[in-house]
């Protein structure tokens, strides 16, 4: 009965979910799908959506500085808590991803990558929807996340992912680390880790909706479908390396100076 009433004012949609009983409305949030209900794209060079969502604010990174709505910037040192890590993403590229409380909640690797650190930062859990994103200065660097660090199997750039929690989304689960992040933990708690992951592979999911941040360093450009408001899903196309040929073409500020970016895989 709670589900039919979820339904009658959600987009849920439950048809390509892994089961269609369910113990309890937290077991229908953190659903897992059914084999083959998201085609993976394997383009070479390309990024993967890590998860469901509703893309938000998105493009280049201004030195250390990211759009969280028009007019509310905040910088990466603030939402990483590590100065070389946000040196790391100078420059670079970001996108947002909101997920509504109907979606798929499980988030997965864009990529074949090493997961390398994870730090966990307790925190609040302000709502992260567009009208508080416009009111809530910082808001990211306020709520509950997780800050994982990943390397690319194919080129060995970095990687960041920050799943951001929201209200009623006190915690989150990390399939590579054996420990459930919640607001006991309070402050950054930083993990070492080495975690092999396929592309596509699950990461991690959410006990709600909420939000991920992807961060990539120079060199990179948004995909050709990902503008703000555009719904992705998790697999499609979200980023896409460019070649030194691509950079040298090019005047964009946002990919001058960049490395090459040469997919490996066979």
């Amino acid at each position: 009965m709670s589900i039919a009433l979820w339904k009658m004012f959600a987009d849920l949609d439950l048809s390509d979910a892994r089961n269609h009983r369910f113990r309890s409305l937290h077991d229908c949030f953190t659903r897992e799908l059914r084999d083959g209900a998201r085609p993976i794209h394997d383009a070479a060079g390309t990024l993967i959506s890590p998860c469901d969502g509703i893309v938000g604010a998105c493009g280049k990174i201004d030195g250390t500085l990211v759009l969280q709505a028009k007019g509310f910037p905040y910088g990466l040192t603030d939402l990483l808590l590590d100065p070389l890590l946000a040196e790391a993403h100078r420059d670079g590229l970001y996108v947002t991803l909101r997920l509504t409380s109907a979606m798929y909640h499980r988030f997965h690797a864009p990529a074949d990558c090493r997961v390398e650190h994870v730090t966990y930062v307790s925190g609040d859990t302000w709502n992260v929807n567009p009208v508080s994103l416009r009111r809530i200065e910082r808001l990211f660097c306020k709520n509950e996340r997780a800050i994982i660090q990943c390397r690319l199997d194919a080129n060995g750039d970095p990687l960041t992912l920050v799943p951001v929690a929201a209200i009623l989304v006190a915690s989150m689960r990390l399939t590579f680390v054996d420990v459930l992040l919640n607001l006991r933990y309070r402050g950054a708690n930083r993990m070492s880790c080495a975690a092999p992951l396929r592309r596509g592979g699950q990461m991690g999911w959410f006990e709600h909706g909420s939000t991920i941040i992807v961060l990539t360093p120079p060199g990179y450009a948004l995909g050709d479908a990902v503008v703000p408001g555009a719904v992705v899903r998790m697999g499609e196309p979200l980023l896409k390396c460019l070649s030194v040929s691509q950079v040298r073409q090019t005047d964009a500020p946002e990919i001058l100076g960049t490395s090459a970016c040469q997919d490996t895989r066979p």
